[in-house]
């Protein structure tokens, strides 16, 4: 059976820290686990990582998996992000690139580009409109 490094939550609600364990890989995330190789803690400040390099050395020549989130972990690239479960943050974001975006556009730009537009748009429908307004079956 296929063996998988990976992360299992531990730590309450808004506090959670990580445990780097060894599992199989159809197990549950916070199933039964074969061995304990670490943990990290982004909850503290500074954020605490520590692993046993020579348990998880092992697991690995013996073919275990490694998790993306572990790998980058263990590079020392990982960015841990907090679960925003409404998107409240990403829209508040957006909403202030387009604010900066409107304040850097000068008003001549837009006030050129709505006097572009060509007025054809708004002018009285085409010959083929006309047309088959007009007509209409008879019964």
């Amino acid at each position: 059976m296929s063996v998988t490094i990976r992360l299992t939550l531990t730590g309450r609600k808004n506090l959670p820290s990580y445990r780097m364990v060894v599992a199989n890989t159809r197990s549950k995330r916070n199933g039964r686990a074969l061995d304990v190789v670490g943990y990290y803690n982004p909850s503290m400040s500074p954020v605490q990582f520590g692993y046993d390099k020579d348990k998880f050395k092992e697991w690995v020549n013996k073919g275990a998996l490694v998790s993306d989130s572990v790998k980058t972990l263990i590079e020392g690239k990982y960015n841990y992000k907090k679960y925003d479960p409404k998107g409240e943050k990403a829209a508040a974001e957006a909403q202030a690139a387009a604010a900066k975006a409107a304040k850097e556009t000068p008003v001549q730009e837009v006030q050129e580009e709505q006097q572009e537009t060509p007025a054809a748009e708004t002018a009285a429908p085409t010959e083929t409109e006309a047309t088959e307004q007009t007509e209409q079956p008879q019964e």
